[in-house]
């Protein structure tokens, strides 16, 4: 076994691993929440008063959507359910980028190994394309000629 086909086997089962991993991801979302405090304008509420943040925490989540900005206000019961589902979201990409990483080694590594000619060294590579048939399994076929005479 060559140095680079081991490094290959164990980027594959690194591979494996991320895949189960990416297995047991959960709900996700992407975005990022917000919390907000806004003051009314009305001059005698305790908002309008100095050093006062106003009223609040709202929550909003905010994301990208077809290149325009969303956001959506998340009531206060479901703000620690999407922190969980934004970390997950983020574990998820995480996870796909280190699979792309280890894929890109891997493949790396498969064209490192490679010989002359294409074929990796110890394997015979079959082409992905067959070549035409030029003959049938009962033998060539002849183009009929009509006899001499």
């Amino acid at each position: 076994m060559t140095k680079e086909h081991g490094k290959a086997e164990v980027l594959r089962e690194r591979r494996k691993a991320l895949l189960r991993q990416m297995d047991r991801i959960g709900d996700l979302r992407p975005g990022s929440l917000v919390e907000m405090y806004r003051k009314c304008g009305k001059p005698n509420c305790r908002c309008a008063r100095p050093g006062e943040r106003g009223h609040g925490p709202t929550f909003i989540l905010t994301r990208k959507k077809g290149g325009k900005t969303v956001t959506r206000a998340i009531p206060d019961d479901a703000v620690q359910r999407t922190r969980e589902q934004l970390a997950e979201y983020r574990r998820f990409q995480e996870v796909v980028r280190e699979f792309v990483e280890v894929s890109e080694a891997i493949c790396d590594a498969e064209l490192r190994e490679r010989g002359p000619g294409g074929r990796i060294a110890g394997k015979d590579v079959a082409s992905r394309r067959p070549s035409p048939r030029r003959s049938t399994p009962e033998g060539p076929r002849r183009a009929e000629t009509p006899p001499r005479s």
